[in-house]
């Protein structure tokens, strides 16, 4: 009786890869968005209706979602 062993790791390597790209991408977004948002000052960022203090949620919600 012969046994015959079909897994492959390039799909568990493609996985890992296409996660670790769309994490970096992520991380992009946040960090630009955090960096555009603090180069504003305080009167700009009130007219957007946006305080200092909400500018990481902001950039998180921009970069992860809810």
């Amino acid at each position: 009786m012969a046994y015959a062993n079909t897994t492959t790791t390039a799909p568990r390597t493609t996985g890992l890869m296409a996660r670790l790209s769309d994490a970096l991408a992520a991380r992009k977004v946040f960090r630009t968005t955090m960096t555009e948002l603090q180069a504003l000052d305080n009167r700009d960022l009130a007219d957007l209706g946006i305080s200092r203090s909400m500018i990481r949620s902001i950039a998180h919600e921009a970069a992860y979602g809810k």
